[in-house]
């Protein structure tokens, strides 16, 4: 009796209580003992964001200045992944393209996380005609193909970073809404949302405080899984020659230039573009899917 009143009581040794840390420490090694693909994948996407951030400092080269003495030259010590057509060394292209499909995909599935979150709620909590006449809305966006749509934007807007990231954002936005809106549905009617009405609470508090909480787990996932959808779409502009122009080192572009014309001369020229694109999509789909067990009750099992 003595020992569990000890284990209880409010008192106890403060070096006896668990710390923030150390819960983020075993949460942390749970997750990679229960979901290695999960943590590989958030290896890869942690890797990404570095080379990203500091692309300035790990790219041996310029990434638009070349050498023409050195041009299509294979993979050696001063040149890892060999040198293009223009002489321009191909880690460092690597490197700074990282950049670019970094802040095309987050800057993207923000737009879109923002719009299809505003979206959903509204029309999954008041519901009615609003939600009638938005959902036909989102019926008539998402029956246009998805390419064929994204390239015509592009074509109006002008190819460019922000350009795309803008165009990309909005197109992702309906069928995340669509979700955003079922998960409201489920919850709108739960006790705890009615009583928060009967004591006085308005609309948007209802939103904010009770509503938008209990849908941020399937946004988060959504959002996991959007970031590796979005790279993938602007590298295939970058391969039509809508994405980031040149020079910038577009992951999408170098398989669509030199890549493609020199592919049986030089294949690094397609092996390397392609196996970055190939990675980071991997690693953020394989993340969304372990984040989509982990934040999911039903999917969790038991411990």
């Amino acid at each position: 009796m003595s020992a569990v009143l000890d284990v209880v009581t409010p008192n106890a040794p403060i070096s006896s209580r668990r710390s923030p840390r150390a819960g983020w420490a075993g949460w942390l090694r749970s997750f990679v003992a229960r979901k290695p693909l999960g943590a590989i994948g958030g290896a890869l996407v942690l890797l990404l964001l570095v080379v990203a951030a500091a692309a300035p400092v790990l790219a041996p080269y310029p990434y638009d200045v070349g050498n023409a003495a050195v041009r299509l030259q294979g993979p050696s010590l001063a040149h890892p992944f060999g040198t293009d057509a223009n002489g321009r060394d191909m880690l460092s292209r690597i490197i700074w393209g990282a950049q670019i499909s970094v802040t095309v995909g987050f800057g993207a599935v923000l737009i879109s996380t923002v719009l299809a979150v505003t979206v959903g709620i509204v029309s999954g909590y008041f519901g009615g005609w609003l939600d009638l006449t938005v959902q036909r809305l989102v019926d008539i966006w998402i029956s246009f193909p998805a390419l064929v749509l994204l390239i015509s934007l592009v074509a109006v807007a002008g190819p460019g970073l922000w350009s795309v990231t803008a165009i990309l954002g909005i197109l992702l936005a309906p069928g995340t809404s669509r979700v955003v809106r079922s998960a409201v549905i489920g919850i709108r009617h739960l006790p705890y949302i009615e009583s928060a009405s009967c004591i006085g609470a308005g609309h948007s508090r209802v939103l904010l405080k009770y509503i938008l909480p209990n849908v941020l787990a399937p946004i988060i996932v959504l959002a996991t899984v959007q970031l590796g959808t979005a790279i993938l779409a602007e590298s295939t502009l970058s391969f039509l020659g809508y994405g980031v122009p040149p020079p910038h080192p577009a992951w999408g572009g170098m398989l669509s230039g030199t890549g493609r014309a020199f592919m049986l001369q030089s294949p690094w020229l397609s092996i390397w573009p392609g196996l970055a694109i190939s990675l980071a999509v991997f690693g953020f789909n394989m993340l969304g899917d372990a984040l989509r067990d982990e934040l999911d009750p039903r999917l969790r099992g038991s411990r």
